[in-house]
């Protein structure tokens, strides 16, 4: 059975996702944001449709998806562009879009490398794609939130790891893949325990890349953060092995 069939009625998850601040999403919101005036946007893994409603309200044609039915009706009440679907073929046709994104989605689906692909088929040639998710691989950090984070041995672990990634990446590039990992399901639902990849900044890049995109920028921050602080975080390499994994693209061929 897929994992995603896990959203497929959870009415947990929708209610989690109606009581997100607005903090949350607005760095992703707005990065979203087509160039051109009135351009036309897919938020992938919509929730309730804050982020969808964000960009409408602003002057674009927004729309949005997402595996969850529960979110979709939600959602449904705020923008008719919202639509259930099955989590692996998007329905819309190539080139449709000026930009696409995903927060917080890639950790959950069954094929994060078809996903990515399938991200970059919907946009036009020129156009932004905007990926944020976890830093399953983080090497510091505090008060982390999942087991693969805690502890001075698994940030160790996941240095090694990272630097394997690497490189695989220059030695057998086809055969790179994100880890999987076991979801924990709770008997009460808890956000990101259950996620079942690995992300981390570095094979969110290499994927990106392989699938016809400029990478413009790489930032462990996923929020709106001071900008000395945004700027000590993510001006050196490091910022690979800290918190979250925000990255722009830009779809090149």
């Amino acid at each position: 059975m897929s994992h995603q069939t896990y959203y497929r009625d959870n009415e947990a998850y929708a209610q989690h996702l109606a009581a997100w601040d607005g903090k949350l999403y607005a760095k992703y919101a707005d990065t979203l944001r087509p160039a051109r005036a009135g351009g036309r946007a897919l938020d992938v893994g919509c929730g309730v449709g804050q982020v969808v409603t964000r960009l409408a309200e602003a002057g674009f044609e927004a729309h949005g998806v997402d595996v969850s039915a529960p979110n979709i009706a939600r959602a449904g009440k705020v923008s008719e562009r919202c639509q259930l679907y099955d989590g692996h073929r998007l329905p819309f046709p190539d080139r449709h879009f000026a930009s696409v994104g995903a927060l917080n989605v890639l950790e959950h689906v069954d094929n994060p490398e078809a996903f990515i692909a399938e991200l970059v088929r919907v946009v036009e040639v020129g156009g932004r794609i905007v990926l944020s998710s976890p830093n399953f691989l983080r090497c510091f950090g505090l008060k982390d939130y999942h087991p693969k984070m805690r502890g001075v041995g698994n940030k160790w672990r996941n240095f090694r790891r990272l630097r394997e990634k690497a490189a695989l990446m220059k030695t057998a590039p086809e055969s790179v893949r994100f880890d999987r990992m076991q979801p924990i399901v709770r008997e009460k639902f808890q956000p990101d325990d259950d996620a079942v990849v690995a992300t981390n900044p570095l094979e969110m890049r290499f994927f990106l890349e392989r699938s016809g995109c400029r990478v413009e920028s790489v930032s462990c921050c996923d929020r709106y953060v001071n900008g000395l602080v945004d700027f000590a975080l993510n001006v050196g390499p490091w910022r690979f092995g800290m918190f979250n994994s925000f990255l722009v693209a830009t779809r090149i061929r």
